[in-house]
Parts: C-alpha cells; structure tokens; sequence
C-alpha cells in the first residue's frame, strides 16, 4: 500500500463508489454507530470517510477497501486495472496476457479442461466420423 505524498490527492468517487464505500465503512473495527472510534478523544466524532466522496481515511484505504478489490482497483489503481471479458468487472491483472478476473478464470479454465478432454475421450473411442484422409 503506497501512501500519498502531500502534493497527490486522494481518490474521488462517483456516486455509485461512495455508496459502494458507505457499505463496506460498515465493516471496519473502528465504526460505532455512525462514528470513528480512532477520533474519539473523549467526544463523540462522525467517521469522515462515512461523509465524504473522496477516499481519506488511511485505515479504511489499508484495512477495509481490500474487502471489496472491484472498488479498490476502481479507486487505486485506475490506469492498471482491466475489464474481465466475461462478467466486465474491473480487476487488477497479474500480467498483460491475462484477459479474465479471477473468478472468471478458474470458470474458463474448467470449462476449456472439460472441452479437451470431451474431445480426447472422443478420439480415443472412435466415437466421431473417420476423417477423409
């Protein structure tokens, strides 16, 4: 996790983001009842990152965002991140060949398993037609 230099600013979401946000602030171990526990210096504090559309909380950006990787390859790394060819979720790709999200790829990958071996079981049976040679 890189962290941001004073001169970089951090990430804005559009709204559809920010509601995406808003649910997972729900899940971090600092949220209680609408406030930051980690801002609390003896009065209450609202959870900023609840509030605002851009991303400002270091815990939420280190701890929670991780929970959801569709937002925060949306959000972090949106020159790097693709499109799955499938589903077209945003995911952040381990090489430039790779085409599917990881869900994706373990479906293709036994679905073109399942097709090879189809195909080998069939040779080696003699199921299909004779080849014109």
């Amino acid at each position: 996790m890189k962290a941001l230099k004073p001169h970089e600013h951090s990430p804005v979401m559009n709204y559809r983001q920010y509601r995406r946000a808003r649910r997972l602030v729900h899940e971090c171990c600092n949220y209680d009842n609408g406030n930051c526990l980690m801002l609390d210096n003896g009065e209450e504090c609202v959870c900023v990152q609840s509030v605002s559309y851009s991303l400002l909380c270091r815990w939420f950006r280190a701890a929670v965002l991780p929970l959801d990787k569709e937002l925060e390859t949306a959000l972090l790394h949106r020159q790097a991140g693709k499109r799955c060819v499938l589903c077209g979720a945003l995911f952040l790709p381990g090489s430039n060949r790779v085409k599917y999200c990881p869900d994706c790829a373990k479906r293709e990958r036994r679905h073109r398993e399942a097709i090879r071996q189809r195909k080998r079981y069939a040779i080696s049976t003699h199921l299909e037609p004779e080849k014109a040679r």
